[in-house]
């Protein structure tokens, strides 16, 4: 693996991205981990491309971002998108991982953490993605809980997203975020979003109507100034674009039952669910995943939008 002669280690902006900076239009980051291993190949391209173009459509500009030959980029090139899609050697990128990988010149994409870090460092205010990670369930047993919480807890940015994952414990994860200082806004709902579902059932305290109200909410928030922290808005699929609950709840049951019995623990618990509701839904789970994404890149771009006309 080649080592990185570029000390500066900046991430680097795409031509667009820093003309639209540097003008002041709308920018919207996008983790590119969904590429590279979210999704089957040739799909993920082609949904890498739709993302952006959902971007677009709605006056911002994108900006997905990846590590290549160690070096960040915020913003991809045509070439670079296909390669972050079509290389099988891309590997998957947190926010520890950033230096190493940037050091010894390695090629990945980012996941969550990674993604809302170098966002931030390039000046981006705001940043789409599918759903978050967060405390695992039987936590006091595993204390696995995901670098994505911390991160966004010293780190400013406005995040949208479907909510956490629900294979995680989501009552621990909300009262993580709280402890940790990191605010949510429900985007049309007084419910936290429950990724694959409209809701998990955990009630938010704020909500906010219009991109126009989380901009408020955002501007009070950066006014306020104090502790960085990230803000979640959290915006649950629509009804009819999710899981069957009931189909959700059965397939995660069994499938948290199988891991007690394989004696699967740690790292590879989150996989084999994700992999057992995909393959046991017949795909109804990832697209479901993928509708929520969908949403949530459309509003962080009107979102994105409403902020730059302000």
């Amino acid at each position: 693996m080649p080592q990185n002669t570029d000390t500066s280690y900046e991430p680097v902006l795409s031509a667009e991205v820093r003309a639209a900076l540097a003008d002041g239009l709308p920018v919207v980051a996008l983790e590119s981990t969904i590429i590279a291993h979210g999704l089957p190949r040739p799909r993920n391209l082609r949904v890498a491309v739709e993302l952006e173009e959902i971007v677009r459509s709605a006056g911002a500009v994108p900006a997905t971002i990846a590590v290549l030959d160690g070096q960040a980029h915020v913003g991809l090139e045509k070439d670079q998108l296909e390669r972050v899609a079509g290389d099988p050697a891309v590997r998957k990128l947190g926010h520890r991982d950033l230096a190493p990988a940037l050091a010894l010149g390695a090629s990945g994409a980012t996941t969550v953490s990674a993604t809302a870090f170098l966002a931030a460092r390039a000046g981006l205010r705001f940043f789409a993605t599918g759903g978050l990670g967060g405390v695992h369930r039987e936590w006091a047993d595993s204390q696995d809980e995901s670098a994505d919480l911390r991160l966004l807890a010293r780190t400013g940015i406005t995040v949208v997203c479907a909510g956490v994952k629900s294979i995680l414990d989501v009552p621990a994860t909300l009262q993580r975020l709280e402890t940790l200082g990191v605010g949510i806004v429900g985007y049309g709902t007084g419910r936290f979003p429950g990724f694959y579902l409209s809701s998990s059932g955990q009630p938010v305290d704020w909500t906010a109507h219009s991109p126009e109200e989380v901009v408020e909410v955002v501007r009070a928030k950066e006014a306020l100034g104090g502790p960085a922290a990230a803000l979640i808005v959290a915006n649950p699929v629509p009804e009819a674009d999710q899981l069957d609950p009931a189909l959700h709840d059965r397939v995660l049951a069994e499938a948290l039952d199988a891991c007690r019995e394989r004696g699967i623990t740690g790292q590879g618990v989150t996989p084999f669910l994700l992999d057992q509701l995909m393959r046991r839904t017949e795909g109804a789970s990832l697209e479901a995943n993928l509708a929520a994404v969908r949403g949530n890149v459309r509003l962080a771009a009107r979102i994105a939008a409403a902020a730059a006309v302000r």
